[in-house]
């Protein structure tokens, strides 16, 4: 009987060390690939405030709850089935997919530098926002903001399965979960915290010092943090398309760029001046591929796009 209970506990601490094998598995490779989709996730982060700006306080943590909402129903029922149904029946695919998720990212980041050159359109669509009703505009800026998810969604689970892609079935699903849900609980908790910080300040302006000039500086700083975000997470679209395609480009035969920029960063020493070298022409590379892309949609893709649906709903 003891000699029984002894194997039985041998196999449930058999059974326990493979479970926990398999979580530090999950755990690792969720890491890996949320470290490589790391531009995508600065630039959500990035990009999600300006969805509450001109919203009363009150309403600012419930519009970034709905899109966040959104964002754990675009990976977990609709992208997390659609990767795990590609990489079982056409994992060709998944690479192609990266490039034009890749290309979107581009034009997206295109389109963000042209309004910082041409800040004129920015403020005309700003002030269309601004006439509509508050519900109204409050449901066309979650809706836009969680279309906008879906994309860089889909281009995280993409790069995840790129990284989990000889993994079981299971592993994948685990990893995918686990990348999905992760990002969206850092992205929009941050952006939770960015959106509230000047609130924050506020409060403590009312304390004692040095808790009241602290609160000064925040409310002062603010502003130019949200600017710097803009910026940065521009660059880190482009910098994300641009890169995407290069590397595509490399899994398709042509190698050239990517070796190109290898070599480039090991001219300079690796470390971090080669990786500032490196995304400095990735998103060169990107805001050219951004421009071709508005230009192909524009006068290419666009209006046929346009006279199909105009015609869908005229049927």
């Amino acid at each position: 009987m003891a000699s029984g209970l002894l194997a039985l506990l041998d196999d449930v601490a058999a059974i326990a060390k493979i479970a926990s094998a398999s979580v530090d598995d999950v755990v690792g490779q969720a890491a890996k690939a949320g470290s490589k989709a790391a531009g995508i996730v600065i630039d959500d982060a990035a990009v999600t405030p300006r969805y509450v700006v001109g919203f009363a306080a009150d309403r600012e943590l419930p519009i970034i709850g709905k899109i966040a909402w959104g964002s754990i129903r675009n990976k977990l029922l609709f992208l997390l089935p659609g990767a795990l149904a590609l990489s079982s029946f056409a994992s060709w695919s998944i690479m192609p997919l990266l490039v034009l998720g890749g290309l979107f990212l581009c034009a997206e980041g295109f389109g963000k530098v042209r309004e910082m050159v041409r800040p004129a359109n920015a403020k005309s669509s700003v002030a269309e926002l601004s006439d509509a009703d508050p519900k109204e505009l409050e449901k066309r800026q979650v809706a836009s903001a969680i279309r906008t998810d879906f994309i860089l969604s889909a281009e995280i689970m993409a790069i995840t399965l790129s990284v989990v892609g000889e993994a079981s079935f299971v592993m994948k699903a685990a990893v995918l979960a686990v990348v999905g849900l992760g990002i969206t609980l850092a992205v929009y908790g941050a952006v939770a915290l960015i959106v509230k910080a000047d609130d924050v300040g506020v409060a403590m302006t009312r304390k004692p010092p040095p808790l009241a000039t602290f609160g000064r500086a925040i409310v002062k700083g603010m502003p130019y943090v949200l600017k710097v975000l803009s910026v940065v997470g521009t660059l880190a679209m482009l910098w994300v398309g641009g890169g995407i395609v290069i590397h595509g480009l490399a899994e398709f035969g042509f190698h050239a760029p990517e070796d190109g920029i290898h070599q480039l960063s090991k001219a300079l020493g690796g470390g971090l001046v080669g990786w500032f070298a490196g995304a400095a022409i990735s998103g060169l590379v990107g805001l050219a591929l951004g421009g071709l892309t508005a230009l192909v949609w524009k006068f290419g893709l666009g209006p046929v796009v346009g006279m199909w649906t105009s015609k869908r709903q005229s049927a």
